[in-house]
């Protein structure tokens, strides 16, 4: 059996020490689908949909990229990461926006949190623009998809 990374030997919270860790590329990419109803996906078909909050994809693809610099502030125990790269994008699949996150970083500790908070950030940008239009928004599954460059690699098949 595994234990928790992030308890101590008594069981209480503890941030992992990662000060032996080597520095390697450490790269994660994760995903998040918002189903839009019909009342939604009319307007994103008429044009790029404009709230009075601005255009909608591109804001919460702004989000994202905000919320992955501020991971540690938003979870708890995370490390505070100097991010390489980031890169959102967002496709109108159907019903769906799927929405796409890939971090990357030089460090010692890997940037899956990083990945998929800001893939939820921009899935609830998304909830909040269009929310006006209807409530029957939801968003289906946030997943990591990938991750590379520390203890053991992952890539969802």
């Amino acid at each position: 059996m595994k234990d928790f990374s992030h308890l101590d030997v008594q069981g209480n919270p503890a941030m992992v020490d990662v000060g032996q860790k080597a520095v390697t590329r450490r790269t994660a990419h994760a995903q998040s689908v918002v189903r839009l109803p019909d009342s939604v996906v009319a307007q994103f078909q008429q044009e790029d949909i404009h709230t009075k909050k601005g255009p909608v994809f591109q804001t919460a693809i702004i989000a994202g990229t905000m919320a992955t610099k501020r991971t540690d502030e938003l979870i708890p125990l995370c490390h505070s990461l100097g991010l390489d790269s980031c890169r959102l994008t967002i496709q109108l699949i159907g019903h769906d926006a799927v929405i796409d996150c890939s971090v990357a970083t030089e460090g010692k500790t890997g940037v899956e949190m990083e990945a998929l908070v800001g893939a939820s950030v921009a899935a609830l940008t998304i909830y909040d623009m269009c929310k006006a239009l209807s409530h029957d928004i939801v968003i289906t599954e946030t997943k990591l998809m990938a991750k590379a460059g520390g203890k053991r690699d992952f890539k969802r098949d």
